[in-house]
């Protein structure tokens, strides 16, 4: 297994820390008056998604996490889980709806997502930044309310639920940013 010395220490560095894989998110370099240099640390668990403080002196190594990231493509839900596949190796992966989290309120069939594997099991999965999906189901907008903050929730295609403007009719396909689950525009009318 390989490992890396402070000198490579960087945020997005994917190291492993008692068996268990994480991310630097955070790296801050001090170089006291006297003394070796300090590296302040702090790195995001990938399977629990807890944080970490680790402050690490010059010359010290940590172990690389055998984690990998592919493009895969959704294919179904199975239960619980769901279900997708490597377009290049077609190999299948099923994701537990603990690590899918949040996702499923933007999966479509066919759609390609990027998924992180730490020993070859799914650890965290990410879909496009930005999904378009149709809306099925909403209430009318009031007449005369044309305020821009005015909101109504809206249900689309996958089941779930997000806050639209109120001139969004059924029928209307929408843009969501996944990142922060919000409606960014109508696509179609």
């Amino acid at each position: 297994m390989a490992t890396y010395n402070t000198s490579d220490f960087k945020k997005g560095l994917k190291v492993q820390i008692d068996g268990e894989p994480y991310v630097m998110v955070e790296m801050n370099f001090v170089k006291p008056g006297k003394g070796n240099a300090l590296y302040k640390c702090r790195m995001r668990n990938l399977i629990r998604d807890t944080m970490l403080d680790r402050t690490y002196k010059g010359g010290d190594s940590l172990e690389s996490a055998d984690v990998e990231q592919t493009d895969v493509q959704y294919l179904y839900r199975q239960g619980e889980d769901y279900v997708f596949m490597d377009s290049a190796s077609f190999e299948q992966y099923e994701v537990k709806n603990a690590v899918a989290g949040d996702a499923w309120k933007y999966l479509k069939d066919g759609m390609t997502c990027t998924v992180t594997l730490f020993n070859g099991i799914p650890i965290v999965l990410e879909p496009p930044t930005h999904v378009e999906l149709l809306v099925t189901e909403t209430n009318p907008g009031a007449k005369g309310d044309t305020a821009t903050n005015v909101t109504k929730p809206a249900k689309v295609e996958t089941g779930a639920e997000f806050n639209v403007p109120g001139f969004i009719k059924e029928g209307n396909v929408i843009k969501i940013d996944t990142r922060i689950g919000e409606y960014v525009e109508r696509v179609s009318n």
